[in-house]
């Protein structure tokens, strides 16, 4: 069974995807601690709120540190769920430039409505497209939908990090991956039987 710490910087609510975990056959752990998320072989690092104040409570808490050391050098595949997958990038532009973790290059920028037939923010369930292949997606049929919550999105400077996209607004990116690092913009844990099986199509990896 794969040990799976859900990263808690303080900002979001963990026990919809630490059930989500357990239905999915993980062993999920609530931490803070550098210890644990050690021990883990698998991480998840959600979020709701603000990107400055999210990579404040990251750097308060020294999280930054060991999740580099486990995403960067030792390579455990990690998840980062909305406001997580944003944290991922070099440079967040929300209210403030702040710097990210600075896994994937690119930026966080506001959602661009087309004209008047989108409203940021993006609320509810919407399309996936898958721009290649990937284990994340395995068993999921392009054009499911997922369910968002979000004024924000993340550009990534290199194509080939991106991993899926959405048609809302001027359309944006809701999926990335760079090696064993994995981005939803999405709740899978909210997103019924298919987030379910993208989460279990992570713990599988």
């Amino acid at each position: 069974m794969n040990i799976v710490s859900i990263v808690d910087y303080g900002m979001c609510n963990l026990d919809s995807v630490a059930r989500a975990v357990e239905e999915c056959g993980g062993k999920a752990i609530i931490t803070n601690k550098s210890d644990e998320i050690d021990r883990a072989n698998r991480i998840i690092l959600p979020g709701v709120g603000a990107f400055p104040d999210a990579m404040k409570n990251i750097r308060i808490r020294s999280l930054d540190k060991i999740l580099g050391e486990q995403v960067i050098e030792k390579k455990i595949p990690v998840l980062g769920i909305c406001l997580g997958m944003q944290m991922m990038a070099t440079m967040g532009c929300e209210g403030q430039s702040t710097e990210g973790l600075g896994w994937i290059p690119g930026r966080v920028i506001r959602l661009e409505p087309f004209e008047d037939d989108s409203r940021i923010p993006h609320i509810g369930w919407n399309e996936v497209h898958p721009a290649r292949p990937s284990i994340l997606f395995a068993g999921i049929d392009p054009g499911k939908d997922f369910y968002f919550v979000h004024s924000y999105h993340f550009c990534p400077d290199y194509e080939e990090d991106i991993l899926a996209k959405t048609p809302y607004g001027k359309g944006f990116v809701s999926a990335i991956q760079r090696s064993s690092i994995f981005g939803v913009q999405f709740h899978p844990e909210k997103s019924q039987r298919i987030g379910f099986q993208l989460i279990k199509n992570f713990l599988s990896i």
